[in-house]
This record gives C-alpha cells, structure tokens and sequence, in this order.
C-alpha cells in the first residue's frame, strides 16, 4: 500500500496554498493548525517526523536543520517569491503523486 505525502506547511507559508492543495485533494496542515506558531523549527520538524508530514516551508533555516543531518521526514523548500502561488502548488501536488512518503524521509527538494 503506498504512502501518501502528506504536508505541514510552516508558518511562513501563505495560506492560499494550503487552500489550494485541499481543494486538489492533498492532505495539507498549516503550522497554525498543529498550534506550532513561533516554535523553534527543530519542533515543526520534531512534529512532522512524529506525525508523517512532508514540512514546506520558505524558510531558509529548515536548509541548515537537513544540513546537519537531523531526521526529517522530507522538506520541500521554495526561496520567497520566487515562485507564484499556482507553481507551488501545482508542483506540491505533482510530488504528492509521484512519489511515496517513504521515499522522501530525510531528503530536501529544492523548487
């Protein structure tokens, strides 16, 4: 049976996105959803690795938790306004299809 690629979106993720993936039928969770608002990012990652979420995030300190080698269960990172809103979901989505949630533990996908 596959693993679905579920997400937890940090808090710096424009909700709009998390719209957008449920309505395409992407199992999605903001960081304000889990009550992981100002958490120190090691927890958000703590709670996606517990709870089997993919984290996306525009966050460049997420780049320096994969850096030193700590456990995650995958992080998606797209730099701040380099991408619309659209192409991040629409790419989120395309991950989520292709690939299984095991597949993505402890890699980092740059887009």
């Amino acid at each position: 049976m596959q693993a679905v690629i579920r997400y937890l979106l940090d808090e710096n993720v424009p909700h709009a996105i998390a719209h957008g993936l449920r309505q395409r039928g992407v199992e999605v969770v903001t960081a304000s959803d889990v009550e992981l608002l100002s958490v120190d990012d090691e927890l958000i990652v703590e709670y996606a690795v517990t709870e089997g979420y993919v984290v996306f995030t525009q966050d460049d300190d997420f780049l320096r938790i994969h850096s030193k080698g700590e456990k995650h269960a995958g992080i998606v990172y797209s730099k701040q306004g380099k991408r619309t809103l659209g192409e991040i979901i629409r790419y989120l989505k395309l991950l989520a299809e292709v690939l299984e949630s095991d597949e993505f533990q402890g890699q980092l996908e740059y887009y």
